[in-house]
């Protein structure tokens, strides 16, 4: 958790660094008023949305919850991760164990919203070392790294074709990436 913080803390800084520098850069090159009046306003709002949580700038648990719906139904029809996985742990719960999807989605969703600094509460049904913790429900899985990063593609997939941007795209994989030791380790 304090990684994923330093990554996003570190995001918003070299963000705010640019807008300083577009600001200066832009307001030396401008001789009338008006015109530096639009950079200010430019560089004013752009610092307002770097001051945005990553889950208000992803769209909130609605747009959040839409996003785990379809990397949750993609992940079941995923041949190396779903029904048709190599894994038999994955491959069974893929088929026999889809009347438990949509407890998963809820729970995936706030556990989104929680690292993405919403304002609500991932308690894990099985608590792992921490309190977004991934180790203990994972462990029956035996999931390998290839099929970790097979599911970090997959929601990867899904951010586009919601079209999340580059910058949001990059922290939540960047999130979900920091938790690849607990669900390997598991």
């Amino acid at each position: 958790m304090m990684r994923l913080m330093r990554i996003i803390q570190t995001l918003r800084m070299n963000f705010l660094s640019g807008v300083l520098c577009l600001s200066i850069v832009g307001m030396s090159n401008l001789t009338d008023a008006s015109s530096q009046t639009k950079v200010k306003a430019i560089s004013l709002s752009r610092h307002t949305s770097a001051k945005k949580s990553l889950y208000e700038r992803l769209g909130g648990v609605f747009a959040i919850s839409a996003v785990i719906n379809h990397f949750s139904d993609a992940l079941i029809e995923n041949p190396m991760v779903g029904r048709t996985s190599k894994n038999p742990a994955l491959r069974k719960w893929s088929t026999e164990n889809l009347d438990r999807l949509p407890g998963l989605k809820f729970m995936r969703t706030l556990w989104v919203c929680n690292i993405t600094g919403g304002p609500y509460v991932y308690t894990p049904t099985k608590p792992g070392k921490t309190k977004v913790g991934l180790e203990k429900a994972h462990q029956k899985f035996h999931i390998s790294s290839q099929e970790f990063d097979e599911v970090a593609a997959e929601l990867g997939r899904t951010l586009d074709f919601y079209k999340v941007p580059k910058t949001e795209k990059g922290e939540v994989l960047a999130a979900f990436a920091a938790h690849k030791r607990e669900v390997l380790g598991g």
